[in-house]
């Protein structure tokens, strides 16, 4: 059986991730990029608590969109804030949108 080395739990029973959602302050903003193309940004996230991968594939599925998980942060194609902020604050998070 494997102990958690920050919170001191089983594995099974580890709260560190649920702890890290509520901490977080994360930001929901858009871009405009090349040729008029609206790209949006969730930033804020912490990468060492939190699987940013799996985070990025959950809310491009939830979307519908392409996008992409890089430097800390996640790129969706189109406009998505209201859809980001309602799947995010769904699994626990606080959320900005700006």
């Amino acid at each position: 059986m494997a102990i958690c080395a920050t919170c001191g739990l089983p594995d099974e029973l580890c709260v560190c991730e649920e702890i890290a959602k509520e901490q977080q302050m994360i930001r929901v903003t858009h871009d405009t990029r090349r040729y008029g193309k609206t790209v949006t940004i969730v930033e804020g996230l912490d990468i060492g608590d939190i699987d940013i991968d799996e985070l990025a594939r959950t809310l491009k599925n939830r979307c519908a969109a392409g996008g992409t998980a890089k430097e800390g942060r996640i790129e969706l194609q189109g406009e998505h804030r209201k859809r980001v902020q309602q799947v995010l604050q769904s699994m626990g998070y606080r959320v900005q949108v700006v």
